[in-house]
């Protein structure tokens, strides 16, 4: 099978080499997947640059979420799993990722795609709108009327927690770098709007985040990518506010201080999609389709070929997408 395999350290055009590999066969509780679609996001390029906590031994295919049919299972996975069209996360831990026309994967954690959604917005889906369920429903406890920000709100992340958050009832404030990414906030149902590069750069980032709740600030703010934007934007707090650290698109985590916390009797929540069991994702799962059945969640995706992967993980990395990155594999 054609596979693109991390095989050195470097940025992605660098550590990545097409190559065939024996298609590889479901060990205990594993099926095996034909991709169809993969998904691109930050992990991919963290890998390539050995940044990540959960990288296997040089070389590995990487590639976390895809959409494909099951066909072939190993012992102890259900065996009407074949024929199967589901959206999963990948072994990509232990190598078995979806840069590949096969992946594995543990047979919990793949889940049902409706009939009319399609091969790359469902393996844009799974990981991205259930992070997003998690922490503004399970672990924000967000409600109807809430100021809800998202930071890094045009990128695969973002997006999911913009159109989750208006789902939701929040008044949704979208921080965005530029123009283009700002407009895609709106399209996805920003009710305001804070460009991060507008002059005085990160530093006016919380006086704009207050005057886009009207002096109120940030009831939650969803962060997917830490750093100073997500240090600041921690000042913005309102009472009993919560700051959901879900992911370090910048390069290193929200470094809060307790201050900060303190003043606004404000909370630090952590936001870990894989703490969960098969019954609380199923649940999270079937709510969420229902969302997207009913127009409430929109596709942002978009589609690029096999032999563009080094490119894709490329745009990815130095924050230019606007929206989802996918990789179609085979149809």
């Amino acid at each position: 099978m054609r596979a693109w395999q991390i095989f050195r350290t470097g940025e992605p055009r660098d550590a990545l080499r097409l190559t065939e590999l024996p298609v590889p066969e479901p060990g205990p509780g594993e099926v095996r997947i034909r991709v169809a679609a993969v998904a691109v996001g930050m992990p991919d390029v963290f890998m390539c640059r050995d940044s990540y906590a959960l990288r296997p031994p040089l070389p590995f295919v990487a590639g976390q979420e895809v959409c494909g049919t099951v066909d072939a299972v190993g012992d102890g996975a259900d065996p009407g799993l074949v024929g199967t069209r589901v959206m999963s996360v990948t072994n990509f831990y232990v190598g078995h990722g979806g840069f590949a026309e096969y992946t594995l994967a543990n047979a919990p954690g793949v889940f049902r795609v409706p009939d009319d959604m399609s091969d790359a917005d469902a393996a844009s889906f799974r990981i991205g709108f259930s992070t997003a369920w998690i922490g503004l429903v399970r672990r924000g406890n967000l409600q109807p009327g809430e100021h809800l920000v998202v930071l890094g709100a045009a990128g695969g992340s973002g997006a999911t927690a913009v159109q989750l958050g208006k789902a939701l009832g929040a008044h949704v404030t979208a921080v965005a770098a530029g123009a283009e990414k700002l407009a895609f906030c709106a399209r996805m149902g920003a009710d305001a709007l804070v460009d991060r590069t507008a002059p005085g750069g990160t530093g006016d980032v919380a006086d704009a985040i207050r005057d886009a709740t009207g002096g109120h600030g940030a009831d939650v703010i969803y962060d997917p990518v830490g750093g100073d934007l997500a240090n600041r934007s921690a000042r913005t707090l309102a009472r009993d506010g919560r700051l959901l650290v879900v992911g370090y698109a910048s390069g290193s985590w929200v470094d809060v201080t307790a201050y900060d916390l303190l003043r606004a009797n404000a909370s630090l929540v952590g936001v870990y999609a894989g703490s969960y069991t098969r019954d609380e994702n199923d649940a999270d799962h079937e709510a969420l389709l229902t969302l997207a059945a009913d127009g409430k969640l929109e596709s942002f995706v978009t589609v690029v070929p096999f032999a563009e992967v080094p490119d894709a993980l490329t745009v990815v990395g130095d924050g230019s997408v606007v929206g989802k990155m996918v990789v179609a594999v085979s149809s």
